[in-house]
């Protein structure tokens, strides 16, 4: 029976470790390696976490390192605090104010800015974490059926209100869109296009709008296979025009 546990509890703690530092794309820091690493990227995101960890929460930033491992400005990475045997990392935690009764906790390094910023939203997701990251730096993260070009766009018009630079920005986008050459990418610039030429005419709560209105088709309604990949193309595309808000 004691020979069984040991067995439970010795893949447990795999089963932890895996999902833990073995995460692709997901880098290891500890007090030797930390300022060398963070001080080569733009933008670094860390999260202080116990030595294994396990979850949801650890799962969707291993999300995001996944999503942001073809990115050559952004580092993402964790620590691993042990607050026994060893006390790895604790020197860390305490340099930074991280204490255990909070973990995980997401903090956000720039290139040249001493401190750190800090990830505080309730909504602890791969959008979130991606989203927190673009806000806060020019460091661009791709998403399934985004465009960087687009979303530069994107970021310039959600912050102007003047409608005469706004109709510029439609212009520039229409000339963008004329650019792509695949089948996907023409898709998905022609979404970021009619987006844009509803705001114009609607305002920007056509946004929220736009997305409870496609979310409900694709609960409510039987669609095709092809239908319901235009859609989520679009709810995705959305996702680039609603991080403005957090």
């Amino acid at each position: 029976m004691m020979w069984s546990l040991t067995l439970i509890l010795m893949a447990s703690l795999l089963r932890q470790g895996a999902f833990g530092i073995n995460s692709k794309g997901l880098t290891p820091l500890d007090a030797w390696s930390f300022d060398k690493m963070v001080s080569k990227f733009k933008a670094t995101i860390v999260k202080f976490d116990t030595a294994y960890p396990y979850g949801a929460k650890h799962e969707e930033f291993a999300k995001l390192a996944a999503a942001g491992r073809s990115s050559k400005d952004l580092l993402v990475a964790e620590v691993g605090i042990k607050d026994y045997g060893e006390f790895e990392n604790v020197d860390l935690g305490e340099r930074f104010g991280v204490v255990k009764e909070n973990f995980p906790v997401v903090k956000l390094f720039l290139q040249g800015r001493d401190d750190p910023i800090d990830f505080d939203s309730t909504d602890y997701t791969e959008d979130s974490l991606r989203n927190f990251v673009r806000k806060n730096s020019d460091v661009y993260i791709s998403h399934e059926d985004c465009l960087e070009a687009f979303d530069r766009i994107v970021d310039k018009f959600i912050v102007e209100k003047d409608s005469k630079k706004r109709n510029a920005l439609l212009l520039e986008a229409e000339a963008e869109a004329k650019k792509v050459r695949t089948a996907e990418d023409k898709t998905s610039a022609g979404i970021y296009v009619k987006i844009l030429e509803k705001m114009l005419e609607k305002g920007d709560d056509f946004i929220a709008q736009e997305r409870s209105r496609v979310a409900g088709l694709m609960e409510k309604q039987k669609l095709t296979e092809a239908k319901k990949k235009t859609m989520q193309a679009k709810l995705n595309v959305l996702k680039s025009f609603e991080h403005h808000e957090l």
